[in-house]
């Protein structure tokens, strides 16, 4: 079920993406983040007294640093997604377990004495090396700002999912994570706005069109969906299927930025794009099975 779950997450995102690209025509990134969020909790409130649950919570500064870094890696990824193709802009942004890969042999490194896991090292070169590639057409278009900002979103997107797995360890259900998260999008998105220099052409808020109401609305509740979803399939599934799953979310992109932007790319983008997935899944792989062999490890220690 939890692969169904993170299916279902990866095309409401690719879906919402693809919301926030055409909405950046009419709102500023902040705008966006706290319509987000404004719709997002509404829709959500509904649910959680249609189910009877509650919001108060033991671990409020848990979900306040998730909320933080997940608000900041959001406001980046809709950045570059304004300013890259869409597909690209997803691909740099599900990088996480590459860097996943680098805290690990950093941290290694660090402690002294530990070899370097030589998998996952050529599993990050491979990803930059497909990276150096996909982002050759943005480079060229002075594009590069772009995507560092999809880069960096990856670097905190890694930090939050496993905040929230840290989370609903502890018996924080979805709707709560989800919740507070939403919660901080408000507040991030309306102080964004209100900020000198929040938006490009100077207005705090810009004037509703049909069409971008339409936009604002579905980016509020696509984007809570995917986000229970997700939160769901982390808690219910297993870390290697999940993570490899939500790679999907790079096929519903193109496919978007295929349709509805006319988007090409040249074999040095696709390219580039492939290593990155097959770098990913790799680093994945060996991360998930170098923590269950630990995991065992340190079972047996306590048994004997």
């Amino acid at each position: 079920m939890a692969a169904l779950w993170i299916l279902v997450a990866s095309f409401l995102f690719s879906l919402m993406g693809a919301a926030v690209k055409l909405a950046s025509s009419e709102y500023s990134v902040a705008e966006i983040v706290f319509y987000r969020g404004l719709v997002g909790i509404i829709l959500l409130y509904f649910f959680i007294r249609h189910q009877g649950g509650r919001l108060r919570t033991e671990h409020l500064a848990g979900h306040l640093w998730r909320g933080a870094i997940g608000v900041v890696s959001l406001w980046m990824w809709f950045y570059a997604a304004t300013k890259l193709p869409l597909a690209t802009a997803v691909t740099l942004n599900y990088m996480s377990p590459i860097w996943t890969a680098v805290a690990v042999i950093a941290f290694g490194w660090w402690q002294g004495g530990q070899r370097i896991a030589l998998p996952l090292l050529a599993a990050i070169g491979v990803s930059f090396g497909g990276v150096i590639l996909a982002l050759r057409p943005a480079f060229e278009a002075q594009q590069w700002f772009g995507a560092l900002m999809a880069l960096l979103s990856g670097v905190l997107a890694a930090v939050a999912y496993t905040m929230v797995r840290r989370l609903s360890r502890a018996g924080e259900p979805e709707y709560r994570v989800v919740f507070y998260f939403l919660a901080v999008n408000i507040a991030a998105g309306l102080a964004g706005s209100l900020l000198p220099g929040g938006s490009p052409d100077g207005a705090a808020w810009h004037a509703h069109s049909p069409r971008g109401a339409a936009l604002l609305l579905f980016i509020g509740a696509s984007g809570v969906f995917a986000q229970m979803a997700l939160t769901r399939a982390w808690r219910t599934g297993k870390v290697l299927v999940v993570a490899n799953l939500q790679y999907t979310g790079i096929v519903f992109s193109s496919v978007w930025g295929i349709l509805i932007w006319h988007d090409v790319f040249d074999w040095h983008v696709w390219l580039g794009m492939a290593l990155i997935l097959a770098s990913s899944i790799a680093a994945t792989f060996y991360n998930t099975v170098t923590e269950k062999r630990a995991a065992a490890a340190a079972s047996a220690g306590v048994d004997q």
